[in-house]
Order: structure tokens, then sequence, then C-alpha cells
């Protein structure tokens, strides 16, 4: 069966918006463009952004689900950035100047008793083609929307992909098939991406990013399932190249 790609995701401000693209240049080992160039520092954190920092370092939605319902749109040229949730008045700002307005309006999302939002931080590394990735090497995820379907049927639910912050989604694969992609080379549009690890997953893909608010254990889930907690790989680009929805996906020997 052709493999294709199905969807193309990115965030600029990590943890805090989702945005869907048709189509996008993937750069010689570097992270998919403006991918969680920025991040929201929390207020038991001294980070400033000069180097890359663990996720524990930022707000997010394993530890703040509400965060999971924010969507974003960005404009490149401008770096404005729109984001909304079902519970607040949509905002437009710059993340590199108009940080206070976003902390403002991400606050009202917060969990009490936790560490808030305090400052929105812009990557130094950015300017290499990284950003706040999860990983500190420069990685894009690749995930399966037939593992997505097979973990819906177990939950009972259709689940988004937008719990799992991935990407590039791909269709026609068999269910699990992309761990068999470990240490191969992918040719996707025009660029080649290797396969370096499994994505292990946190809380986070248990909140309905629909709603914000936690309704499926999917880590018992996959660990019932499969005897995992994994979901996804994250590869790096080897060759540059545009690739767009609906591009196949071919799994290079």
């Amino acid at each position: 069966m052709t493999i294709s790609l199905a969807h193309i995701y990115r965030h600029p401000i990590k943890s805090h918006g989702s945005e869907r693209l048709e189509t996008v240049r993937l750069t010689e080992n570097q992270t998919l463009p403006w991918d969680r160039v920025w991040g929201v520092a929390h207020t038991d954190t001294d980070i400033d952004g000069s180097a890359w920092a663990h996720c524990r370092n930022f707000t997010r939605g394993a530890a703040n689900p509400a965060l999971m319902a924010i969507k974003a749109t960005f404009d490149d040229a401008t770096q404005q950035i729109t984001l909304t949730h079902p519970d607040l008045a949509p905002l437009t700002a710059n993340p590199d100047t108009d940080g206070p307005a976003i902390i403002e309006w991400v606050s009202a999302l917060a969990v009490e008793g936790r560490s808030g939002p305090a400052r929105v931080l812009r990557a130094a590394i950015s300017a290499d083609g990284r950003g706040f990735t999860d990983q500190s090497d420069p990685y894009i995820s690749i995930l399966n929307l037939t593992s997505l379907r097979v973990l819906s049927q177990k939950a009972g639910r259709d689940m988004s992909p937008l719990r799992f912050r991935g990407n590039l989604w791909v269709d026609g694969a068999a269910p699990w098939e992309e761990f068999d992609w470990l240490g191969k080379r992918l040719s996707l549009g025009g660029a080649i991406l290797q396969v370096e690890e499994r994505i292990d997953r946190c809380r986070a893909t248990e909140a309905n990013p629909d709603t914000g608010k936690r309704d499926t254990n999917t880590l018992s889930l996959l660990e019932d399932g499969w005897d995992h907690r994994d979901f996804g790989v994250f590869a790096r680009v080897v060759q540059s190249g545009p690739v767009t929805v609906g591009d196949t996906l071919k799994v290079l020997q």
C-alpha cells in the first residue's frame, strides 16, 4: 500500500498551539521551520533561552492540560501569532515583543498550585534551525495515522492527532510500522530523513485538544496493548527539500 503524507503541523510556541500547514521546506539537520522557536518558561526556572533546555523548564500540557486546547496561526513575514482557546478571547501578538501580553493571556489557563507561566523565551539556537524541541537534537517527528486508529479503537473513542504534537503524519502504513523504520532513510517529497529513535510519551496526550481536559489514559492504553509508551518516531533531515501534503513516503534500503 502507498504511504503518503496526510498532515503537517508546527507549534511556534512550545506547548501553546498547533498549526496545520499544506507544504514546508525541510532543511538538512534542522527542525521544521518555526517549530517551537519560542517557549514559556515557568516561575521555577532561570533559563534564558541561550541554550537548549529540558521540557521540565517550560509550562506544558503534561502538567497543564488546558494548554492542549490552544490553536495557533503564525505569520512568517510579520512574526505575529494568533492564539485561540475555547475558554478565552483570541490574542494576536509578537512573541518577541509582546511576551507580557502572552503571559497574561495564558495565565488564565494555569493550574493552581503548580509553577505558572513567567516569560516567553526565544531559543537562541533557533538561528541554527533548532528550537525548544523535547530532544536536544534537531529532530522532526513522524507519526502514523494507522497506529492512531488502532489506539483509538482500544480507547473506544476517536482521538485527534493533535494530542501528540507531531510534525509529519503519514497514512497507508501498517499499525506501528514506523518502528520498523529505525535506522533507515525515508524519501518524502524532495527531502530525505533518517529515522533515529522512538518517541516516549507523557501525560500531555491524555488531554482532549478540543476541550483541554483529560479524558483518556493513553499511557495505560499503550502499556496494556503493546507493552510500551511510545508513539511516533524522531527523524533527522539528511537531504533538504520541499514536502507537501499528498507526497509519497518511500522507505529506502
